[in-house]
């Protein structure tokens, strides 16, 4: 989901003088003792995070002084992004810097083996989300000392769905007196659209958040103080626990070209606008074997039946499943006709999971099918061909040595169609899998088993959903420009980006010209485009919110990415080749790669060196399943007991959730459970009989909660609460074209519940969908889930998104009405709707609950009973009848709340 990264450019942070986090400054902070988690304190934690054209420079840095009489641990952990390459690591103690050196891994063989030997891990780096690895360090601090660490680490943001993304995630596990994070973006081509999300931002932290952009460069600041970090007043602990991302993208135009100089480099970042997409022809070949039972087939049942709802109606396709054996749907490719599409979902829902994993009989049928398609002429002139293969595990039946199936595929697909392999879970062989997609043009993904499994199918479906180009060849004169990457690319799809980099000449001319070649679906293109050397490296030479000579580091980055790329399908020949181009120019530039081991030294008589290496993604059950990005904590290994178990005092807070049974006097009070959630018993009326130690019986409550609250401006009366009794399936709720929002739910009558509500928007454009089991916000065709009750702050331009830990899911903007969703888990499990700032509707206002905003017209009370009245909604009588609700808004066990009652 978005998150603006958009910021004007701030002047950069200039680091704190020699001297100014010293004792001192140390004892006349406003840390209050209580709040003292642990001996060793960090008293300044910094991230400084300068993106320019795309490439991230990272630093941080972790300042920290043991406050204890005795000698602790201190580890410094974190999680940085596994496409980032570290480039260095440095410990200042006492004065004395240790710092990290990169070797070649042979050289680093013998600290390597000896801490293997003494049982210790050796590699200070591992894997540990979909999107990360942890880097972790331990060094014993002496009483008083201080130390400094510091961490830098690079990546090129590749464009993914139409943005890039730039992830920290902070988890300090402690308060900080000075922590700040610094984000700075340059883009020549001039930023588009920036958004910020975070899983921990409250609407108090956001003070501490400052967005500044113009044309070309963004800041994004976040500065909280002690108080803002504090969970609360009574607690030592820290709301800081979360993600931060910062997502945007740049403008664009049709030649879809921008090429960059600095410092004798060039980087060519291509990705034209207004293209049509090419026609495509997929096999989708679907593992059924027994191990994909359950949840895996459930959600890989789901995820087809999106994908192929969103075939295009020029694509054909087919499907192929397979366990012992491989069946294919039909007997060849068929239009993705409205009827055809039907079918395939019909037969899609019904697969299920059982036998053995046929994966090589399987790929074989596929490649038959557009073998055969095309000899009959029946695929589209220029079209593209894709094969998508999902499995989660290795071969079993038929051919089973991985080797002779990569060889028996590779020769089938013989460079003709292009195969991506989606590997689900970690049972799965992915060094198979990804060779068998590199040597047929395509890449392989792990699909990680998790709650939004489909929805990552879905993702990758939409990366390759719409080809805009095919056999695309960059060109440049021979005599401006050399060692340049990959040039060559198969296919361009919409949403991504292809960078080609490479060196100027010594001689070259004083503009820079290049031609980028490509098939549309029915003719040939060129891109023509220029760039004025001169130009552009005074554009990049003064700038302090830049990491200099970044683009030379871009270069050596996409290069080696390049070359390991190319050695996981190479012969044994070539890989050496490879491997060594790569090794020399991680050394070179000090990159922590495959090839390389980082030897980080410790003062004399502390443990020995420790050997932090770059992990590979090409094993079974590498890392764990939690998700995660860049993070930055910090802490002691000390006993935390004392702060996490409290003394014997007792809770004075007495709620709807908790009640207190009489133990006698003098004991004291215990904690016990109502045996229903909702009382109607009130503190004022329980607490004297409670303390009494008198037993009080647990009445029920009774009171509902109603599917929608609506506040009615202009009128008399206060909130109007309707209940949906004659409703089932899909209702279109309300919808204000004027505000360009629309909303729909699906209503389950017997439950009287929303079993999911949709939320579009025009402006952004933007879709959240809401159901029982989690939140999904989709926007230029990427999908992102949240769990309900997970904090989220997400602020994009025109519309904030925030979530706390009640589950009250607010959609807001100025000037526009704030719609709010709310799950409930307890009795009446469902969806509720909230509509807020209801005075911004306009005119145009329409749907079930939209109609309550056009022409309102209240009766008098009734003569009988003035609980009950007349409401006229455009011409049609409801009755409506004052009552008592439950309102979520504030969290379980909700709030009793009197409002008219209204039945549709």
């Amino acid at each position: 989901m978005p998150s603006p990264r958009d910021g004007p450019y701030l002047s950069p942070i200039l680091p704190a003088p020699a001297g100014s986090w010293g004792e001192s400054s140390w004892n006349n902070q406003t840390i209050p003792p209580s709040l003292v988690q642990n001996d060793i304190n960090i008293y300044s934690l910094t991230v400084d995070s300068k993106v320019s054209s795309r490439f991230a420079h990272t630093v941080v840095t972790s300042r920290v002084v043991n406050k204890g009489s005795a000698v602790q641990e201190a580890t410094f952990q974190m999680e940085l992004p596994k496409k980032a390459f570290i480039t260095n690591f440095s410990m200042i103690i006492d004065g004395v810097t240790y710092p990290g050196n990169i070797k070649e891994k042979a050289a680093a063989q013998e600290q390597y083996s000896a801490a293997v030997a003494r049982g210790e891990s050796a590699g200070l780096v591992r894997a540990t989300g979909r999107k990360t690895e942890q880097f972790q360090v331990a060094v014993s601090v002496a009483p008083a000392a201080k130390v400094t660490f510091e961490l830098v680490y690079e990546e090129l943001l590749a464009r993914h769905l139409g943005v890039y993304e730039l992830l920290l995630k902070i988890q300090p596990q402690q308060l900080v007196k000075h922590l700040q994070m610094d984000i700075h973006i340059f883009e020549p081509q001039g930023i588009s659209f920036l958004e910020t999300e975070s899983t921990f931002m409250t609407n108090e932290l956001a003070e501490a958040l400052t967005i500044s952009q113009n044309k070309t460069k963004a800041h994004i600041r976040f500065k909280p103080t002690l108080s803002q970090q504090q969970k609360s007043p009574e607690q030592q602990e820290t709301v800081l626990d979360g993600n931060f991302i910062v997502r945007y993208d740049v403008n664009r135009t049709v030649t879809g070209g921008s090429i960059q100089i600095e410092n004798g480099y060039f980087v060519h970042y291509f990705a034209p606008e207004g293209l049509s997409a090419i026609p495509k022809n997929v096999v989708f070949v679907i593992d059924t074997s027994g191990s994909m039972r359950g949840r895996k087939i459930q959600q890989t049942r789901e995820a087809l039946i999106k994908i192929l709802g969103d075939l295009g109606s020029r694509d054909q396709f087919n499907l192929v499943s397979f366990s012992g054996e491989a069946t294919q749907w039909k007997k060849g490719l068929l239009p993705a006709s409205a009827e055809n599409v039907e079918e395939a979902k019909s037969y899609a829902a019904e697969i299920h999971a059982q036998g053995g994993t046929n994966i090589n009989d399987a790929m074989l049928m596929a490649v038959q099918l557009l073998e055969r398609a095309n000899r009959e002429e029946l695929l589209p002139a220029r079209s593209v061909t894709l094969i998508i293969l999902l499995t989660d595990g290795d071969p079993t039946v038929g051919e089973t040595n991985p080797s002779k199936i990569q060889k028996n595929v590779r020769e089938a697909i013989d460079g003709q169609h292009s195969l991506f392999c989606l590997g689900f879970g970690f049972d799965v062989s992915y060094a198979f899998l990804e060779k068998m997609a590199l040597e047929n043009g395509g890449l392989a993904r792990r699909i990680y088993e998790d709650s939004d499994s489909a929805l990552q199918l879905e993702d990758f479906y939409q990366e390759v959903a719409n080809p805009l180009l095919r056999l695309v060849a960059f060109e440049y004169p021979s005599n401006a420009v050399e060692a340049v990457t990959q040039d060559n690319f198969r296919l361009f799809f919409k949403g991504s980006e292809l960078v080609v980099a490479g060196k100027l000449r010594d001689q070259s001319p004083d503009v820079l010209s290049a031609k980028v070649r490509g098939q549309l679906h029915m003719e040939n293109v060129t891109f023509v485009m220029e760039s004025r050397v001169a130009e552009q490296e005074a554009e990049f030479l003064s700038p302090k919110y830049i990491f200099h000579s970044f683009m030379e580091r871009l270069w050596a980055y996409l290069t080696i990415q390049q070359l390991l790329a190319q050695t996981v399908s190479a012969s044994d020949a070539e890989k050496k080749a490879l491997e060594a181009r790569a090794l020399s120019l991680s050394l070179n530039y000090s990159f922590v790669t495959p090839l390389t081991s980082m030897v980080i030294t410790k003062p004399e008589g502390q443990e020995q060196s420790q050997v932090a290496e770059k992990p590979v993604e090409n094993g079974n059950r590498q890392g764990n399943t939690h998700s995660g990005h860049s993070s930055f904590q910090f802490h002691s290994v000390g006993d935390r007991t004392s702060r996490l178990t409290g003394g014997s005092s007792v809770d004075p807070v007495f709620s709807h959730r908790r009640g207190w049974k009489g133990q006698g006097p003098p004991g004291p009070l215990q904690p016990t459970r109502f045996s229903h959630p909702f009382s109607r018993i009130t503190l004022d009326r329980v607490l004297p009989e409670v303390l009494s130690g008198k037993t009080i019986p647990v009445v029920p409550a009774r009171i509902q909660a109603p599917s929608v609250i609506l506040p009615l401006p202009g009128q008399s009366v206060d909130q109007l609460c309707v209940d949906l009794k004659h409703s089932q399936g899909p209702v279109k709720l309300l919808s204000d074209p004027g505000q360009g929002v629309e909303v729909t739910g699906h209503y389950e009558r017997e439950k009287a519940r929303f079993s999911w509500i949709e939320v579009t928007f025009k402006h952004p454009p933007l879709q959240v969908r809401a159901s029982l089991e989690h939140i999904v916000v989709i926007r230029n065709r990427q999908s992102s889930a949240y769990k309900w009750k997970e904090t989220l702050y997400s602020v994009m331009p025109g519309l904030k998104i925030t979530m706390d830990k009640a589950g009250l899911l607010l959609l807001s903007s100025p000037n526009r009405v704030t719609i709010g969703l709310l799950s409930w888990d307890g009795p009446g499990k469902g969806l509720r709707l909230l509509l807020r700032d209801t005075d911004h509707f306009s005119s145009q206002i329409s749907g079930t609950f939209g109609q309550f905003y056009q022409d309102v017209v209240w009766g008098p009370p009734a003569a009988a009973d003035d609980s009950k009245r007349t409401v006229t909604v455009q011409g049609h009588d409801h009755s409506a009848t004052r009552e008592l609700k439950l309102d979520y808004q504030e969290g379980s066990p909700g709030k009793e709340i009197s409002c008219w009652t209204v039945v549709l």
